[in-house]
């Protein structure tokens, strides 16, 4: 019975925080047009529950087929697609160009750290709004991550075998939350001069959307950085679906992301992952990957 009303009380909570966000969108963000901001459009997610059902709503609203036998699919088919006036993709690291191009072929193993005041705001997010929604649940304390976590590349294909969308999956092993439900693409958003990688995670009615633009760090390594200074630049955006033509969308340039990715001394393949809100850090968390043995 404790359990019971428990598990009640929780449910409440996330559906009061999806509440008071979507409220906070309709206040704060600003209206546009679907048909003005074509860089922006993403899938939007089903209400209630997100986790794979994301890939399912938008298979069968586009006519796709889930392809789960995909050995060798990447989340970017072509890290090419980001050359441009401000990038040179000749310069990126091949090892690092095969881990986007050929993501099914790598498993990760992680390690989370969060430190206050980030982390007490990360919980009340992630203990609330997160658990309802089966998405977005980062991990806030560090054994969290201690059996792993899953990797699943799964391209949504058209009836010709084309990759309309290509979808990254994580899970929690050792409590089978869904980490995220993402889909990636490159995009040329109009304040940056070169394309950038573009994640879109579906919520109920709307979206977290994250354009990172590609950089390199003083030692020449890769990195993905979501900083911006306004609407259009890179950055992360929240979007909520008001009909079939318009969106509330609020970009939040002071909630910022960094990945720098990286071979290490041994030629190990790894990727240091920082969020940035307020200018305090929410969470870090490292990766290695590894191909996965045949």
């Amino acid at each position: 019975m404790e359990a019971t009303k428990r598990g009640r009380l929780e449910l409440l909570l996330g559906a009061t925080a999806v509440a008071v966000i979507r409220l906070y969108l309709r206040l704060a963000g600003r209206t546009v047009r679907k048909a003005d901001v074509p860089w922006l459009l993403g899938p939007i997610g089903p209400e209630g529950a997100i986790g794979e059902r994301a890939y399912h709503h938008v298979a069968e609203s586009e006519g796709l087929t889930i392809d789960r036998d995909a050995p060798n699919a990447g989340l970017l088919p072509d890290l090419g697609a980001l050359a441009g006036p401000e990038f040179d993709v000749a310069k990126v690291d091949p090892a690092v160009r095969q881990f986007y191009e050929q993501t099914a072929r790598y498993e990760l193993d992680v390690w989370s750290e969060t430190q206050f005041p980030g982390r007490l705001f990360l919980w009340l997010i992630v203990s609330t709004a997160s658990r309802y929604m089966n998405q977005l649940n980062v991990p806030v304390f560090g054994l969290e991550t201690s059996r792993g976590m899953t990797s699943e590349v799964l391209p949504l294909r058209d009836s010709s075998g084309r990759a309309v969308h290509t979808g990254w999956q994580r899970r929690l092993l050792r409590s089978g939350r869904v980490i995220y439900s993402g889909f990636y693409t490159t995009v040329q958003p109009p304040g940056e001069a070169s394309r950038c990688v573009k994640v879109v995670f579906p919520l109920p009615r709307g979206n977290a959307t994250v354009i990172l633009r590609p950089e390199y760090d003083r030692d020449g390594r890769f990195r993905l950085v979501s900083r911006g200074k306004r609407f259009g630049d890179a950055g992360f955006y929240r979007i909520l679906e008001l009909d079939a033509e318009r969106l509330k969308v609020r970009y939040l340039k002071t909630l910022r992301e960094r990945f720098d990715v990286y071979t290490d001394e041994e030629g190990v393949l790894r990727c240091d992952h920082a969020l940035r809100f307020l200018g305090i850090t929410m969470f870090r968390l490292h990766y290695r990957m590894r191909p996965r043995e045949r």
